[in-house]
């Protein structure tokens, strides 16, 4: 169960509402789950959902490569309800299911080009090592241009946030619980 919950209208600050309000009125079309923890600080909350969105919507990486980055980062976390929405968001992108399938459980997945195997790459490294070597900096930068490789980075470390956030506050949890990402760790 939820350590947090989204106050209701009447317990939020102006500050709090007007936060929400700008999420709904965005490109989501709803208050983002991290929210809920993060409007504790209405502006944290604010600029947080808005580079989100910027991250999601509008860099020069397909909604098929955000989405397999967003579930690198979700399956490194074990965050079960951004691996949830992002499983569907992934699937419908065009994602392969068994891609999918690989990521969570945590084996090479067969990419289709060398796009998404820059973004697998880049991101499982970035993720697992904190540093990206010269040769697949190199490859990375090819596949992707400097700006999709800086656009892969700042989504990577946003959904860290958002994965960290969710999994401090347990947002999601158990209804979000996704069974393929079994953690016997902590079972």
């Amino acid at each position: 169960m939820a350590r947090l919950a989204l106050p209701s209208d009447a317990e939020m600050t102006q500050a709090q509402r007007e936060a929400c309000g700008e999420a709904i009125s965005g490109l989501r079309g709803r208050v983002p789950a991290p929210m809920i923890a993060w409007i504790r600080n209405p502006e944290l909350a604010r600029r947080a959902q808005r580079l989100g969105e910027l991250l999601r919507y509008q860099t020069t990486l397909e909604p098929r490569l955000s989405e397999l980055a967003i579930l690198v980062c979700a399956r490194h976390w074990t965050s079960h309800y951004e691996w949830t929405a992002h499983k569907r968001e992934g699937l419908k992108a065009g994602m392969d299911p068994n891609v999918v399938a690989a990521i969570a459980a945590r084996r090479p997945p067969a990419l289709r080009d060398a796009r998404e195997q820059a973004v697998y790459d880049v991101a499982g490294t970035l993720l697992a090592t904190g540093r990206v070597p010269e040769a697949l900096h190199r490859r990375g930068t090819e596949a992707l241009g400097e700006r999709g490789m800086v656009e892969l980075v700042g989504l990577l470390g946003y959904y860290s946030l958002v994965a960290l956030t969710l999994n401090a506050f347990e947002i999601g949890l158990p209804e979000a619980a996704a069974p393929e990402l079994a953690d016997p760790d902590l079972a």
